[in-house]
């Protein structure tokens, strides 16, 4: 089983955790005997959550629910608030899943998060863009890693900038390998460029 952990918060960016929810809570397209998986919301408390598309959202655990282990994958999503001193637990947390071999993946401003906790000290990563780390997170020291591109991963951790949702959820999914390697190719093709070529063979790496 990989645990899929959501994290949730007000002004989250709906857009940028949607084509990798959307991918593995249905598994509409995952390959014959892959792992199964849970995606569940995790919220700084179970209070309800609205983001920033006006989505009302009631976490379904909080973080000290979180199972620590490998296969776990949690995904931070861009909102306006993560300088809240709330959300430090779930910052912690995500050092804690790296520490483990767990995947953390985040997206536009949870970076700033990871960066100014240090993560990104050592660790090749992407954001906004460099600038916008150094101006929004005064402890970065990470320059050195930081590539200007829209997702990259680095072993366990994967960033993207809040340009790159696509990407993003390509990343992760080719991490967990729930999609054989044509099916994700085909997937990535068709939603990147809208080539209804590419949604045929999507279709037909299904029939093998």
């Amino acid at each position: 089983m990989i645990n899929v952990y959501s994290y949730v918060l007000d002004t989250l960016a709906d857009w940028e955790l949607g084509y990798v929810t959307a991918e593995l809570n249905s598994g509409q397209y995952f390959k014959k005997q892959s792992d199964n998986v849970s995606v569940k919301t995790v919220g700084a408390t179970k209070d309800s959550i609205v983001t920033k598309g006006g989505i009302t959202v009631i976490p379904e655990i909080t973080v000290d629910e979180i199972i620590s282990e490998p296969s776990t994958v949690l995904l931070l999503p861009g909102a306006d608030i993560w300088d809240d001193p709330k959300h430090t637990p779930i910052i912690d947390k995500a050092t804690e899943l790296l520490e483990c071999g767990a995947t953390v993946a985040a997206i536009c401003s949870a970076t700033t998060a990871l960066a100014d906790a240090g993560v990104f000290d050592k660790r090749i990563h992407t954001s906004n863009s460099l600038e916008y780390l150094k101006m929004i997170c005064p402890n970065y020291k990470g320059e050195l890693y930081y590539r200007d591109v829209k997702a990259v991963a680095d072993g366990n951790l994967i960033t993207a900038s809040s340009a790159g949702g696509l990407l993003f959820a390509r990343n992760i999914l080719a991490k967990l390998g729930v999609f054989s390697e044509d099916t994700l190719e085909a997937w990535y093709n068709y939603f990147n460029t809208g080539d209804s070529k590419y949604f045929y063979s999507l279709m037909q790496t299904l029939e093998k």
